[in-house]
């Protein structure tokens, strides 16, 4: 059963909001630190005095309500989800996953073109219905009641909610999480999975200098190792601390939203190695509301500590079609030739611009791939 779904935000929340951002404690920076050592004060306190006085959640509001949404009850958990239906008939019904620290804003912009590609000057051939979940734990899907809902479980959770919708077969597409998730639900069930279309891959980046023998285009696979070696060394900490003590850091998240928003503003802006002006202010700001507005800090942030096998075992084998799309900034190079070892790879394309967030940073680029991967299926 699944029940319509309203956001709803009361003003009392939005007034303590304005009221918490405007009695900010602001911490130090030294001299010429940039963003070396995080977000810096200045860039923070000006997004966080924007967020406050002039960000507009009720207009974001009337925005996200503009799409059909639903919650519903699955192993214990609520899920929320978006679920547009294409007015094409043989349209194919494809789950939209968003990873941390995004949420259902990031595919927005992508939903119309996708489901309705007759209305954008598309083939109404490569419609697709698109089902948008919120993480268990993320968003209006709100907390989950306990710790152990990882890649594996959530993809259960989303195989039976598509069965909830009436979709014996359809394909899944995803980054960060997302991608996780949608190659979980290939491995857990390629009988009914048409086909996943990925933009990150961690299973195929070069990790250490052993992965390099064999590789057709050694300049590549150096590329790939030098840019996971970097990011190992100085990108990875949030991700050990949310899979260790992530208990900890919500005490802050949780209570300071100008705690949540240099969180979450950092890693869009690291996790592509580009300008942060590339991200729609708005959208970034919309995405953290709704963090913050869910109270889902806490819970997010559990899905790295309940990582099936931890963290760096090997992967199950994946048989069912998959499409990779690399977006050049994004935190890994993933490498073709490593990603057939494991996977049924079956269209790979690079990008020469984009980064982590592909549906906020390049979605044109990003729908054509997606239209392109499906309809050949």
């Amino acid at each position: 059963m699944t029940t319509p779904f309203r956001i709803e935000i009361p003003q009392a929340s939005l007034d303590d909001l304005r009221s918490r951002l405007a009695n900010t404690r602001w911490p130090d920076q030294p001299a010429g630190a940039g963003w070396r050592l995080g977000a810096p004060v200045d860039y923070v306190r000006e997004l966080a005095e924007y967020w406050r006085t002039g960000f507009d959640w009720r207009a974001q509001e009337e925005r996200l309500n503009g799409f059909p949404q639903f919650t519903t009850e699955i192993d214990g958990t609520k899920v929320h989800f978006l679920h547009v239906v294409s007015p094409e008939p043989s349209a194919t019904p494809v789950l939209l996953t968003h990873g941390w620290p995004g949420s259902i804003v990031e595919f927005l912009d992508v939903i119309g073109p996708l489901t309705d590609p007759r209305a954008y000057g598309g083939d109404p051939a490569t419609a697709l219905t698109v089902v948008v979940p919120s993480i268990p734990g993320y968003g209006f899907s709100g907390p989950t009641p306990t710790p152990d809902w990882g890649p594996d479980r959530i993809a259960r959770a989303f195989a039976t909610l598509m069965t909830r919708l009436g979709y014996e077969h359809f394909g899944a597409h995803g980054g960060d999480w997302g991608a996780i998730i949608s190659r979980e639900l290939a491995v857990q069930f390629p009988s009914r999975v048409r086909g996943i279309h990925v933009t990150m891959l961690p299973t195929a980046v070069v990790r250490t200098p052993a992965d390099l023998e064999g590789l057709p285009d050694a300049e590549l696979g150096r590329r790939s190792l030098e840019k996971g070696q970097a990011f190992a060394a100085t990108g990875t900490g949030y991700a050990m601390i949310q899979a260790t003590k992530p208990q900890t850091l919500a005490y802050g998240l949780h209570d300071s939203p100008a705690g949540q928003l240099a969180w979450i503003a950092e890693k869009f802006r690291s996790f592509s190695n580009t300008s942060a002006d590339l991200i729609d202010r708005d959208d970034l700001l919309t995405d953290v509301s709704i963090y913050w507005f869910t109270e889902t800090a806490n819970s997010s942030a559990r899905l790295y500590a309940a990582l099936t096998g931890g963290w760096g075992a090997p992967p199950q084998p994946n048989t069912v079609p998959t499409g990779v799309a690399v977006f050049p900034d994004d935190i890994g190079l993933p490498i073709r030739t490593l990603a057939e070892r494991t996977d049924k790879i079956v269209r790979w394309t690079e990008f020469p611009r984009g980064g982590h967030f592909p549906a906020l940073e390049e979605p044109d680029a990003l729908i054509g791939d997606i239209r392109e991967f499906f309809g050949s299926l």
